[in-house]
């Protein structure tokens, strides 16, 4: 594949652009012109080749990095899970705290009930009877 020909002598980066009359072949000068420019944009393509290659990392690093990650996913999961059976037990025991309050709430009222109203009926049955009175 020969150089690229352009009527201006400059032409799109990438393209190699000799300035050459359309019936005559490129002189040893233009060649050498050409050879270099191509040597120069294969440097600087080398160049960023290179850069790009020293982000790269080997598979065996990336699977070790990936298999860093999963266990950290694993234990971060397994913490999630504990916290979420110990809220889950803490609920359970707050519900069964609170069914334990009602029914001691629920006893003593039923033992104040009984304490003020038991005396009050007696006291009431007591008044009832004496107000009867004592047959002759």
């Amino acid at each position: 594949m020969g150089p690229v020909r352009s009527k201006q002598g400059t032409g799109p980066p990438g393209v190699i652009a000799v300035s050459v009359p359309p019936s005559a072949e490129p002189t040893l000068w233009e060649l050498h012109r050409a050879v270099s420019q191509l040597r120069e944009d294969l440097r600087g393509d080398l160049a960023q080749l290179a850069a790009r290659l020293d982000q790269v990392v080997t598979q065996d690093v990336y699977r070790a990095d990936q298999r860093a990650v999963d266990q950290r996913i694993n234990q971060v999961e397994a913490g999630l899970a504990g916290l979420r059976s110990e809220h889950d037990q803490s609920l359970e025991r707050a519900e069964l705290q609170r069914r334990e309050d009602q029914t001691q709430a629920a006893a003593t009222r039923r033992l104040v009930i009984s304490s003020f109203v038991a005396p009050l009926l007696l006291m009431a049955l007591q008044l009832w009877i004496v107000s009867r009175g004592t047959p002759p």
